[in-house]
């Protein structure tokens, strides 16, 4: 082929500055969209390789630092993860867009160049997953991204020049034929791209951790006499339209953690693993763990994050076994003055030793309100320890325990800027009425919930406009390690008014005035709302 003959195929750069920029932009976004697509399809087929989305999502929060991934859970709570993988997909398009545009003006290389690094990158993110397999991560994303770049290529030259089949929409004698060409053959690009996407979603089956928990019935426990008495309290939280539950459902709790891909453990492989400084290493299964004396206990968690008056907070009677049991048995030695959990996908979160037996409730849950774990919330086991934030206990999908020193290890977001140390801090929240609420003038209940686990609440007090403090009504629990619910009647008149809501823990200590942002021990302050009263 003779040089004259290369440039009629691709296009010279001096005819290709007489064609709009956005030929090749819209080029290169539908070759990255393709190429993620197709990303997603590999994920959709396999159980254990993540899309390129979730494996770049996953570095992110790994590099991440502190202050970044504090602001992203104060401000998007729930909705943290989606808001991140939608922007690294936005982001990848506009790459993918920047890409095209080089190879509309400059030939071939841009798009091998820009593909391959994005490939590459793929191939280091994803196979960076401990739960995937590194080789086939590496494959299928350079797969990838030769296919962005030969789709880029392909559009391109369809805009260069006519095809050898000459059809009838590639007339060579009419000079609007090739951006026909182009923009049909994006067209059709952009659809082959969204059934991708939609096939990838549509092949995901049932995991192996979905069927085995939907067919896994707990066995029958007794409760212990720390089990409430009652899960309705008697200030009757149903006659209060938006106070929360004494029992936080399950689809309701609130979840805050570093999976963008849930982890799906099939129990049958499941093992747990006892580690470091003990004097008997050992592993558990999961039907070893189900044939042990299981305890139910209502305890009440809550994130670091959480800010006053927030929602990242729940409460659930957990089924399992006390992790003490499990420590005896692998024999704790001498000097091991941290327990460290870690998670099937590398998570760690680390809690002092003497915790254990301090008369707390500390837990390798099962189940969660009468029902195997969701594995949203950590299926097939996690941990849950009474009066610790999560970011130091509250480990999921848990596959190995491990013995250490308190110097010698730190959690996932100690060295992003948070507390070694995570006890729960006294805490309430007025649920009714709601903040910037319109309230008609009269008797006018007042509600929410106080929590202080391991302390309990011995005391909350509401105050209008600043003025006297008013003592509430309390729900009864045998345990001070769930939440309260606290109730009280004000005669509301016309106007304006804020209400603050206090709380005193089962020692008489008030609760922090502060203010205190969450980071780096938890929130302090006393939740103040605005209502206008007609």
């Amino acid at each position: 082929m003779t040089t004259s003959e290369t440039e009629t195929e691709l296009g010279t750069e001096e005819e290709t500055e007489h064609r709009p920029r956005y030929y090749g932009l819209a080029a290169g976004a539908l070759a990255a969209s393709m190429s993620l697509a197709f990303g997603e399809l590999v994920s959709g087929l396999s159980d254990n390789i993540p899309g390129l989305v979730l494996g770049v999502g996953e570095w992110v929060i790994d590099i991440a630092p502190g202050s970044i991934a504090a602001l992203g859970i104060e401000t998007a709570g729930n909705a943290d993860k989606p808001i991140l993988l939608w922007g690294i997909s936005i982001l990848s398009i506009v790459f993918g867009a920047l890409i095209g545009d080089l190879s509309h003006r400059h030939g071939r290389w841009p798009a091998i160049a820009g593909f391959g690094l994005f490939g590459l990158f793929g191939g280091f993110t994803t196979a960076r997953n401990p739960m995937s397999s590194a080789g086939a991560s590496w494959i299928w994303s350079l797969v990838a991204a030769a296919i962005g770049a030969s789709l880029l290529v392909f559009l391109l030259e369809r805009l260069q020049r006519p095809t050898r089949l000459r059809t009838a929409l590639e007339d060579p004698v009419d000079p609007r034929a090739t951006r026909r060409a182009f923009l049909i053959w994006s067209a059709g690009a952009g659809a082959a791209a969204l059934a991708t996407l939609g096939l990838g979603r549509g092949v995901r089956g049932t995991s192996a951790a979905e069927t085995a928990r939907d067919a896994l019935a707990l066995p029958t426990v007794n409760p212990p006499s720390t089990a409430p008495t009652t899960t309705a309290p008697a200030i009757g939280e149903d006659a209060l339209s938006g106070l929360s539950s004494y029992i936080t459902p399950n689809n309701s709790f609130y979840r805050i953690d570093t999976a963008l891909s849930i982890p799906q453990v099939d129990p049958a492989d499941w093992k747990l693993s006892f580690t470091g400084m003990v004097d008997n290493p050992f592993e558990v299964t999961f039907d070893e763990i189900l044939a042990m004396d299981l305890e139910d206990h209502t305890i009440t968690l809550s994130c670091v994050s959480n800010e006053i008056g927030g929602n990242l907070v729940g409460n659930a009677t957990w089924t399992g076994v006390p992790l003490e049991t499990l420590l005896d048995r692998a024999g704790v030695q001498a000097g091991a003055t941290q327990i460290v959990g870690r998670s099937v996908d590398d998570w760690t979160a680390g809690f002092p030793t003497e915790v254990i037996g301090d008369g707390r409730n500390a837990l390798l849950a099962v189940g969660m309100n009468g029902e195997p774990l969701p594995i949203l919330h950590g299926f097939p086991a996690r941990l849950v320890v009474a009066g610790l934030y999560g970011y130091v206990s509250a480990v999921k999908w848990i596959e190995e325990i491990r013995l250490t020193t308190w110097d010698d290890f730190d959690g996932f977001w100690i060295p992003r800027g948070w507390s070694k140390e995570g006890p729960m801090k006294t805490t309430s929240r007025i649920d009714v009425p709601r903040r910037n609420a319109d309230v008609i003038a009269g008797a006018t209940p007042i509600a929410g919930v106080a929590w202080a686990p391991t302390r309990g609440i011995s005391r909350v007090e509401v105050s209008v406009d600043q003025g006297p403090w008013i003592e509430c009504e309390l729900s009864e629990v045998t345990t001070d390690e769930t939440w309260v619910l606290w109730n009280t009647r004000w005669e509301a008149p016309a106007g304006d008014h804020t209400i603050t809501v206090r709380a005193y823990d089962g020692g008489g200590d008030l609760q922090p005035l502060g203010p205190a942002n969450p980071r780096p021990d938890g929130a302090e302050g006393w939740h103040t709302i605005r209502v206008d009263v007609t």
